[in-house]
């Protein structure tokens, strides 16, 4: 390999990337990286101020962007967010599907409305949401980064709810990767650890620690050490994997 060839494999130049969930946490620090790499980038979120103020940030950095309102539980939003995004850029090439809800209840206390809405949001939006988008990734031989979570490969107690859709959201990237690898697309997700976000901030500082301390490194990732392993699955640097489930978790789940 040349040196010219080796530069090239993390370069998005020319490609439009949407995130989902792309204002805050791993969201946000995936637009930013992309955005570094040469992409032009689409972040979708439910509150519209805090669209517009990632997509100012976005410009800020130097890259063309575009933030859209959007509520993955709700499919016409997800209609919306697809045609957006051709309308500005042209083409669609990457699809993250990082917004997430984390919501809890004990197997015993879970209801129908709090199924739905955990779902909805963590399952049925996205794989709705690459449906949306399936034309144009044929059409640019583009890519998926599922946004996974441990708790998928997990006993995860208390969580299964967000668990649970995290491991279906696992099987529909293997059968994806299977029913698109003929167009050229290829599929795979990314499963993070336990990362300092508004997430992960939302619990106590003992659940915290615990969390913590349940890595290998004994401690939470940045949103930014997301970042190279999802550039690493959706351009070229990983031309040959699909179907994968990448766990970056500081050695939380083993393999």
């Amino acid at each position: 390999m040349d040196r010219k060839k080796l530069e090239r494999l993390f370069d998005m130049s020319g490609r439009v990337v949407i995130v989902t969930g792309g204002t805050r946490g791993i969201g946000r620090a995936l637009a930013e990286g992309y955005v570094a790499a040469g992409a032009k980038v689409v972040v979708a979120s439910r509150k519209a101020e805090a669209c517009r103020e990632t997509e100012r940030h976005l410009r800020a950095l130097g890259g063309e962007a575009l933030g859209v309102p959007t509520h993955l539980g709700e499919l016409d939003a997800l209609k919306t967010l697809v045609a957006c995004a051709v309308e500005a850029f042209g083409r669609i090439d990457v699809v993250v599907n990082n917004a997430a809800t984390a919501l809890a209840l004990p197997l015993g206390q879970i209801t129908a409305e709090a199924w739905s809405k955990s779902n909805d949001v963590n399952l049925r939006g996205p794989v709705f949401l690459v449906q949306e988008a399936l034309p144009y990734l044929k059409e640019s031989r583009g890519n998926v980064l599922n946004v996974l979570s441990g708790a998928a490969f997990m006993f995860s107690g208390n969580v299964s709810l967000y668990a649970g859709a995290k491991a279906a959201l696992l099987a529909y990237t293997r059968a994806m990767a299977a029913e698109f690898a003929p167009f050229g697309i290829r599929v795979n997700a990314l499963a993070p650890g336990t990362t300092d976000t508004d997430m992960v901030r939302a619990n106590t500082p003992q659940q915290i620690a615990v969390m913590a301390s349940i890595q290998l490194l004994k401690r939470m990732a940045e949103p930014d050490e997301m970042v190279g392993p999802a550039l690493l699955l959706t351009s070229d640097a990983g031309s040959f994997i699909t179907g994968q489930s990448l766990c970056v978790d500081g050695g939380m789940v083993p393999h």
